[in-house]
């Protein structure tokens, strides 16, 4: 391949380097010039133009990068159509990812034209997310450095996707006087929300004295009628003979390891008993923040074999996000800046019960329901403010006109609540602790509510979920931590974040807001009553 200025009458068959104009015709970038292109170019005075002359032996950057995926061997992934010299590679199914390194080293040592990146080894991944891209850097490339790569990725398989199998877990639950009730059951909430996130399901608990003998019989009872068990033990382990390891050897099992250098989670215990897997959870498992024992978990669930080796070379990357809640932590926390929040407001409904006109485009005080909603996000605390739309969304984007707004366009509304909430999370700003669901159809909170949510999540540390309440009934809106936008992604169908708060197993702070925390306007007659006038 040539690259460089190239004289305007040999241009055809040329590939543009960069967007040109010729009158009131503009060619992108990489178009490939025709007879008719250089005699409109020439037309507007242009002489020559910089572009890629491909030589017979080149591949397009498109059809090269092409060739390569198709070359590879992958299970549970699906290559797109390239474009711009890029083939991406997604995830067809939930799981975690596994890559052949030394392939992928191998590739990219080929040529610097020809790169492929990858997730991280043994990154969980969601249905849809993109594990892998193939990028070609030039315009067009040799199709014997294509062929080179070819021939490496017919080695084997170079990555996969293994699917999270829907497993049967049992736990155990050892008590010692003093913990409280409210904990063990916290922690099977917590469980239950981790093995949601895959299929599976937490099918029997037991509640025992923190005793071998005691354990031991419960890890066996356990073991015979489900695929995993999982012990939770009322004091960390503080030797590799303490009663978490010891129970599972008394039972007849096997302890494949005893610590793990990921912080937090040292104190977990892995074996095997009766062919199926054991873990001995570290405390910092009852909390749903990501620990050593997610990483174990995880891989067990996804089919994937954990030996003392995996464990111990876990120890690069294991130095995960301190845990605000741990008894000694390993550092002062440092000063934080006040915690910023967006608001992710829901306005795609179709206001089914209406009858046909739209609620939100009713007005009050002859404005639009959905503007007057948006002008007191924006006059709250809120760093942001996020507007999913859906249902007549045109009709709803000219009611906010001229506002500091985030458009989220949801185009699956049909499908429920839970298709909304997937697209604002999507929209909120990195550096945003948490996310406050507002619903559209709630006339009566105020600016002023907004920030009185704001101010108690920042003060649990942007830790806890925040929900508005009347006279002690739950309500609308509700503020959610960062920590549970991954499990907005497991939503499906007319569910919202009332799932998530009674599922998470996080701490719930209900701020009383008075009688606007409950009304919305569903109906014609709620939506008259509070003052609100029906538009076609």
């Amino acid at each position: 391949m040539k690259f460089g200025s190239i004289p305007i009458d040999a241009a055809e068959g040329a590939v543009l380097a960069h967007a040109t104009a010729a009158g009131e015709r503009r060619f992108r970038k990489a178009h490939k010039l025709s007879a008719d292109d250089v005699s409109l170019l020439k037309a507007a005075g242009i002489s020559e133009v910089v572009a890629a002359v491909l030589a017979s032996d080149d591949l397009s950057e498109d059809a090269a990068a092409e060739k390569i995926a198709e070359s590879m061997i992958h299970r549970n992934i699906e290559a797109k159509s390239a474009a711009t010299g890029r083939v991406n590679l997604h995830a067809q199914a939930a799981g975690i990812f596994t890559v052949d390194a030394a392939m992928i080293d191998a590739i990219n040592a080929v040529d610097p034209t020809i790169t492929i990146a990858t997730l991280a080894q043994h990154a969980p991944v969601e249905k849809g997310q993109m594990v892998a891209t193939v990028k070609i850097i030039p315009f067009a490339v040799s199709s014997m450095l294509v062929d080179s790569v070819a021939r490496i990725c017919a080695g084997g398989e170079i990555f996969a996707v293994n699917v999270y199998q829907p497993v049967r877990v049992g736990v155990i639950q050892t008590v010692l006087p003093g913990i409280k009730q409210s904990v063990l059951d916290k922690t099977l909430r917590v469980t239950e929300a981790r093995l949601a996130r895959s299929g599976g399901r937490l099918t029997a608990e037991r509640r025992t004295p923190h005793e071998v003998g005691t354990v031991a019989e419960a890890a066996a009872s356990l073991a015979r009628d489900n695929d995993m068990v999982v012990i939770f033990g009322a004091s960390a382990m503080s030797d590799f003979g303490d009663v978490v390891p010891a129970a599972i050897e008394k039972a007849g099992g096997i302890v494949i390891r005893a610590g793990m250098p990921v912080d937090p989670g040292n104190l977990l215990v892995l074996g095997t008993l009766g062919g199926k897997r054991v873990i001995g959870a570290p405390g910092c498992a009852r909390s749903p923040k990501e620990n050593g024992f997610d990483w174990v978990l995880d891989r067990l669930i996804a089919g994937l074999d954990v030996t003392a080796k995996d464990i111990a070379g876990m120890g690069v990357g294991g130095l995960l996000m301190e845990i605000p809640t741990r008894p000694q932590p390993r550092e002062p926390l440092p000063a934080r800046a006040e915690l910023k929040v967006d608001v992710v407001l829901l306005a795609a409904g179709r206001s089914s019960r209406m009858g046909g006109p739209n609620k939100l485009l009713a007005l009050f005080d002859g404005k639009p329901l959905v503007r007057r909603t948006v002008e007191r996000a924006l006059g709250s605390k809120a760093a942001g403010t996020i507007v999913v739309t859906g249902h007549q969304r045109e009709r709803v984007r000219t009611a906010l006109s001229g506002l500091d707004i985030t458009f989220a366009d949801n185009p699956d509304f049909a499908d429920g609540l839970s298709s909304s909430l997937k697209a604002g999370i999507a929209k909120v700003a990195g550096d945003a602790a948490g996310a406050m669901i507002v619903l559209g159809d709630m006339p009566g909170v105020a600016s002023a509510d907004l920030d009185r949510l704001i101010d108690a999540f920042r003060k649990s540390e942007g830790r806890s979920i925040v929900r508005a309440s009347h006279e002690g009934k739950r309500g609308n809106p509700v503020l959610l931590p960062r920590s549970l936008f991954a499990a907005i992604a497991h939503l499906e169908g007319d569910t919202g974040a009332r799932h998530l708060v009674e599922a998470e197993g996080l701490d719930v702070v209900d701020v009383e807001i008075g009688k606007g925390a409950s009304i919305d306007v569903d109906t014609r007659e709620a939506l008259e009553g509070a003052g609100g006038v029906l538009q076609d």
